[in-house]
């Protein structure tokens, strides 16, 4: 009946300890693996509930053996509470009795999950060969879309933008540490110039056109992750008429991604389709293609069971008392009249 947690301490030690490239790696596989069974989950759009500041989400998935959900927020000035702008928790049960397994953060693991994806996606979407890459919004996601990027791609030079130049400080100096080469830059315009791929994480939930279409050179990848809820967007949509689009969950990007902004017959590709070759990614080497990812529940899904095989392998799960052990399972009441649950 215990239940096994993985704290964020844990995880931190445990993505240290094997290496956040190789745990990137490992979640790489695990996505393209699940995506690739598509068919086989229950799914739908995430529950959310919006505020002034922000929003808080909750996102179901089951594969009809395992259940799984992800709590999640995302609240862009919680830098003035000292809190990060996304916190995660998320959940492993057993369909066959609901017994919640497996309790995990997800705040670092969610990071990682969404570089994983990421990459994962630009494999098939970008042209071969590329090279340099823009990060444009230099906050909490940065370094590990730099580094899945290097390892699954072969990037090795990046271009960084932010409106907060210490946070383009920040970055730059965690790549110099990894060996990468960065060019800090003064617009987006100067970023993007040059570049084979582009990632756009901004926090800001407004209606935003952080790219237009007149700053991309032919062929360019645009890895699309700020925009992630109605009413936040960060591509003009003259590039998105021009462009060939992915997602992840159509009923859910039509809502809360970059699609939003276009008509509900606006035609789009799912990544499953292209992960497993019924339909093409990239089919021009001129073509701009833009990977419109919103995050969805089965990315975090295969992360959850990605650390969950890897914590067991190493001992670095705790056990929770979640639910109480009853000797008479019709008897809850007993638990308060002796004060303690087995």
């Amino acid at each position: 009946m215990r239940t096994l947690f993985l704290s964020a301490q844990g995880a931190a030690t445990l993505i240290s300890r094997t290496g956040l490239a190789h745990c990137i790696r490992g979640m790489v596989n695990e996505i393209d693996h699940d995506f690739k069974r598509w068919e086989q989950f229950d799914k739908s759009a995430r529950l959310a509930s919006h505020s002034a500041q922000g929003v808080i989400e909750i996102m179901p998935i089951s594969d009809g053996q395992t259940y799984g959900f992800k709590y999640v927020n995302g609240h862009p000035n919680n830098h003035r509470h000292e809190l990060p702008t996304v916190m995660a928790f998320g959940v492993l049960a057993r369909v066959e009795t609901g017994l919640p397994e497996f309790v995990s953060e997800l705040t670092l693991i969610t990071a990682l999950r969404t570089a994983a994806t990421s990459a994962l996606a630009a494999r098939h979407m970008a042209n071969p060969a590329v090279r340099c890459m823009a990060l444009i919004g230099n906050g909490a996601q940065s370094e590990f879309q730099a580094v899945a990027f290097h390892e699954l791609l072969g990037i090795d030079t990046f271009y960084l933008y932010d409106t907060d130049f210490s946070a383009t400080e920040k970055l730059a100096n965690h790549l110099y540490e990894l060996g990468l080469k960065t060019i800090l830059c003064k617009s987006v315009p100067e970023a993007v110039r040059e570049v084979d791929v582009i990632t756009t994480a901004t926090a800001a939930k407004t209606h935003a056109s952080v790219l237009t279409k007149n700053m991309l050179r032919p062929g360019v990848h645009i890895n699309a992750i700020g925009g992630d809820c109605p009413g936040k967007t960060e591509l003009h949509p003259d590039i998105l008429r021009d462009a060939r689009v992915f997602v992840e969950y159509e009923p859910q990007t039509r809502i809360e991604g970059e699609i939003q902004q276009m008509p509900k017959d606006f035609p789009v590709t799912e990544l499953w389709e292209v992960l497993t070759g019924f339909a093409l990614g990239r089919t021009a080497p001129d073509q701009i293609t833009v990977f419109d990812s919103v995050g969805f529940a089965l990315e975090d899904f295969s992360a959850m069971r990605y650390m969950h095989r890897l914590a067991l392998a190493q001992g670095e799960l705790e056990s929770l008392s979640l639910i109480p052990e009853l000797p008479d399972p019709k008897n809850l009441y007993s638990c308060l009249k002796h004060g303690e649950v087995a």
